[in-house]
């Protein structure tokens, strides 16, 4: 049962399907979930009334978002963790083609960049369509975790992201290597995911008169559960640890859990 349990990884096919040279990996498909899964739980919300914002509105406001999420996520990982690479392959950065002229996808994507990227993309949107900021994102946060559910899903079906060594029985080989390693895609997905989402969508109405705080509750909430799963998550090989045992991952939770404060410090003031 163990020898199934900790192979599972080898098992798994990280391409769905393909069109053409088009592959069509289980990653994308996870995140596609993620925003119908999204879109769904905030059209229900509208259903019921909890908010004054159309449909249409949120519905242009999350598609500008996933804009904003995907060039900033992608801008991240490049600026953040691995710019001595790009900085010598410039066209890589939006090229899904190697060096030989094969499609290979775009690799890399930060969390941290993909949230500076919906920010900004936010903001201008809300500024466009004169709508209120801190309301509108109060309303979508309790959503989000329930798209890093299936995210994290995806990174474990693409075998990536995966977890320091360990000699527990719950550990997977991930890759050709013989060392069992924590699959810490899996409790990224349950923590960051799930629970976080739980606790977002109990309290998504009870704290409507302060705008502000449910994103500021969110972005605590996200920051402190990554600060902690980054102890077992496997350092980025290219950066290793930034300061004594913090990854680049912690330290910019740490950014994350401040700034969180800061946002529930101005709720108070509205």
């Amino acid at each position: 049962m163990f020898n199934f349990y900790q192979n599972i990884p080898q098992y798994l096919n990280p391409i769905a399907f393909s069109v053409g040279f088009l592959n069509i990996r289980w990653y994308s498909l996870m995140y596609l979930v993620g925003l119908i899964i999204i879109v769904s739980l905030l059209k229900w919300r509208i259903s019921k009334k909890e908010t004054y914002f159309k449909y249409n509105d949120v519905l242009d406001f999350l598609i500008y978002s996933f804009g904003g999420v995907l060039i900033g996520g992608r801008i991240g990982y490049v600026i953040i963790y691995n710019w001595n690479y790009y900085a010598q392959h410039l066209s890589e950065i939006v090229s899904p083609f190697d060096a030989r002229g094969n499609f290979v996808g775009l690799y890399g994507m930060s969390y941290y960049g993909a949230v500076i990227g919906f920010f900004l993309i936010a903001c201008f949107f809300c500024r466009k369509r004169k709508i209120n900021f801190w309301r509108i994102l109060d309303f979508v946060v309790p959503t989000i975790p329930a798209g890093y559910f299936f995210g994290r899903i995806g990174n474990f079906l693409n075998g990536e992201l995966y977890g320091r060594a360990t000699n527990g029985w719950w550990g997977m080989f991930f890759g050709n290597e013989k060392q069992l390693r924590h699959p810490s895609q899996l409790y990224e997905a349950f923590f960051e995911g799930f629970v976080l989402f739980v606790i977002l969508w109990i309290l998504r109405n009870k704290f409507s008169k302060k705008q502000g705080l449910l994103t500021g509750i969110y972005v605590i909430g996200y920051g402190m559960i990554r600060f902690f799963l980054e102890f077992l998550r496997q350092p980025d090989e290219q950066l290793g640890f930034i300061i004594s045992f913090l990854t680049m991952g912690q330290i910019l939770s740490l950014l994350m859990i401040i700034i969180g404060i800061i946002i529930i410090n101005i709720s108070n003031y509205k």
